[in-house]
């Protein structure tokens, strides 16, 4: 399977973690960021591999495909052999 990360998926991942480390700024170390946002986009790479589609939960993402880590929630598409990641969410951000 091919896999597509659209811009706005990738930078919401970046965002979220760069927050953390402005908040956390004397125990957050940047290895740490980079490993974290690295771990993120792996899991995008394991959807409908073992990350197994789901029903949307959020109202923003019907007509979407669903799968989640424990840190992550994405939504994609599937065309063919390529899956298109649209968004993700931290799962302490996942809400209306």
């Amino acid at each position: 399977m091919k896999h597509v990360i659209r811009k706005r998926c990738a930078q919401k991942i970046t965002t979220f973690y760069r927050n953390v480390s402005k908040k956390y700024k004397h125990t957050y170390s940047q290895k740490l960021m980079e490993k974290n946002v690295h771990d993120a986009y792996d899991s995008m790479f394991q959807i409908e591999r073992t990350l197994l589609r789901r029903e949307p939960t959020i109202s923003q993402w019907a007509g979407y495909h669903m799968a989640n880590t424990d840190k992550w929630y994405f939504a994609y598409t599937i065309d063919g052999d390529t899956i298109t990641v649209v968004d993700a969410r931290h799962a302490q951000n996942m809400r209306e």
